[in-house]
C-alpha cells in the first residue's frame, strides 16, 4: 500500500502540473507578437444574442497573411458588436470594416509595447508557477494525511516529500523555459 499509494499522488501531481504548463501556453497565444494568429482573439467576448459569447462563436476567423486577421460574422448584423468588442480589448488593434468583415493588421511592436508584452507574459508565468505550487500544497496534505492515518510511513512520507518536490522542481523549470521562448519571441525583431 505504500508504495502504491505513493505512486498515485505522483502520477496525480504530474498530471496536474502539465495541465499547469498547457493553460500557460494557452494563455501565451493571447500574447501579440507581431505576427497575425487567430489565437489573439481567444479571449476576445462579444456581447451578442442578449449574452457575453467568445468570438469564435459568432465568427469566422482566419488568417490570409502573416500580417492580417480576418473576422468574418455568421450573421452580419453582429459586425459592429464584433468591432466594438475588439476596440474594447486591449490588444491594441485597429479594425477595418468593409460591412462584411473585419480585417486586423497586426502592426509592427515597438520596443516599449514589447517590453510591455514580456511584463505580462512574467505575470502569466508567475501564475502558472503558482498553480504548480498549489498542486504541490495539496498533494503534500494528502501525503501527510496519509502518514497521520499510518497509511503510509514516516520514511515513506519523508521520501514521497522530497520526490514530490523533484516533481515539482522539473515542471517549475519547464515554466521558466517556456518562458524564456516567449521573451524570446517577444522580443525579436
Amino acid at each position: 500500500m505504500n508504495e502504491e499509494a505513493l505512486k498515485g499522488i505522483f502520477k496525480t501531481a504530474d498530471k496536474k502540473m502539465k495541465h499547469a504548463i498547457d493553460a500557460l501556453e494557452q494563455h501565451f497565444h493571447t500574447l501579440r507578437t507581431g505576427r497575425a494568429s487567430t489565437s489573439l482573439l481567444d479571449d476576445v467576448e462579444v456581447e451578442a444574442y442578449g449574452q457575453t459569447m467568445p468570438l469564435k462563436q459568432v465568427a469566422s476567423i482566419s488568417t490570409p497573411d502573416a500580417k492580417t486577421i480576418t473576422v468574418t460574422p455568421w450573421d452580419k448584423s453582429q459586425l459592429a458588436l464584433i468591432e466594438k468588442a475588439i476596440l474594447a480589448s486591449d490588444l491594441g488593434l485597429n479594425p477595418q470594416n468593409d460591412g462584411k468583415m473585419l480585417r486586423l493588421i497586426i502592426p509592427p511592436l515597438t520596443e516599449e509595447r514589447r517590453k510591455e508584452l514580456v511584463k505580462r507574459a512574467h505575470h502569466m508565468a508567475e501564475e502558472g508557477r503558482i498553480a504548480i505550487r498549489n498542486v504541490r500544497r495539496h498533494q503534500k496534505e494528502e501525503i501527510e494525511k496519509r502518514r497521520k492515518n499510518k497509511d503510509i510511513s514516516d520514511d515513506n512520507a519523508h521520501d514521497g516529500l522530497d520526490e514530490l518536490q523533484k516533481i515539482t522542481d522539473k515542471w517549475i523549470a519547464e515554466v521558466d523555459k517556456v518562458m524564456k521562448h516567449k521573451e524570446e519571441e517577444i522580443m525579436e525583431v
